[in-house]
């Protein structure tokens, strides 16, 4: 490789090595620790962060449990086909100790009881997960607490499938309300201590600029080291027809 303009190579070249050197800082675990005590690397950190926040914004189970109330009156008797058969006896569990009637008929789930009322008891398993209270669920079930909400998943995806064969809509939006704003937000958010975006307004910020010139820094690297090389880009020169 010739270098035909060293200043712009050598710009490049201090651009990149110092572009590598944050690099290896932000893979470096300098950046406290996490709820088990583990040390984080800037990306970890920012991932942590970012989920804290984004927990801030994602409740909606009181909404749900507001929209359930005008099903208080909805008794079903329904048989529902899970993913794998062996899902139907701890989620047959689950119903029991909530006190909806459960049986296994054929490789179904056979279940009867009042809509609303299995609605609300699986909103606060919910609500106790997203907010931490996960000893209650398991002092309730005598189950992990995360299988809970798993069990809890499966049938509601199977009851919501039951309820659009049968053309009924209402429910199956309630059942489909309940797994996506209440079972997965808990779920996947069990475990993170939620915080606002007014909390953590400075270092949002201080992120978001640090990424723009960390892109434009890498960037800048190449076009330098580029020059420096001789490779550049010129506009095309405009043929004129004779």
């Amino acid at each position: 490789m010739i270098v035909k303009h060293t200043t712009a190579f050598a710009k490049g070249a201090f651009l990149a090595a110092t572009f590598a050197g944050v690099l290896a800082l932000i893979f470096s675990p300098l950046f406290g620790k996490d709820k088990d005590g583990k040390a984080m690397n800037g990306l970890v950190y920012a991932d942590d962060m970012f989920n804290k926040l984004s927990k801030g914004s994602s409740y909606f189970i009181l909404k749900v449990t507001k929209s359930n109330e005008q099903f208080a009156n909805t008794d079903i008797a329904m048989n529902v086909k899970l993913e794998k058969p062996e899902q139907i006896d701890g989620t047959a569990k689950l119903l029991a100790v909530a006190g909806i009637a459960a049986k296994s008929e054929n490789a179904e789930l056979q279940i009867s009881g009042n809509l609303g009322t299995l609605m609300s008891i699986i909103l606060q398993d919910s609500d106790d997960m997203f907010n931490n209270e996960g000893a209650t669920v398991v002092k309730r079930y005598g189950s992990e607490e995360k299988k809970v909400l798993e069990s809890w998943h499966v049938l509601l995806k199977a009851m919501d499938r039951a309820f659009k064969k049968q053309g009924k809509i209402p429910e199956a939006k309630i059942v489909t309300d309940v797994m996506k704003k209440a079972v997965e937000p808990a779920y996947n958010y069990y475990g993170v201590i939620p915080r606002q975006v007014s909390e953590k307004a400075g270092i949002m910020t201080g992120l978001l600029i640090f990424y723009v010139v960390y892109t434009m820094w890498w960037g800048f690297a190449i076009f330098f080291m580029f020059d420096g090389i001789g490779l550049t880009m010129k506009k095309a020169k405009v043929k004129k027809e004779v």
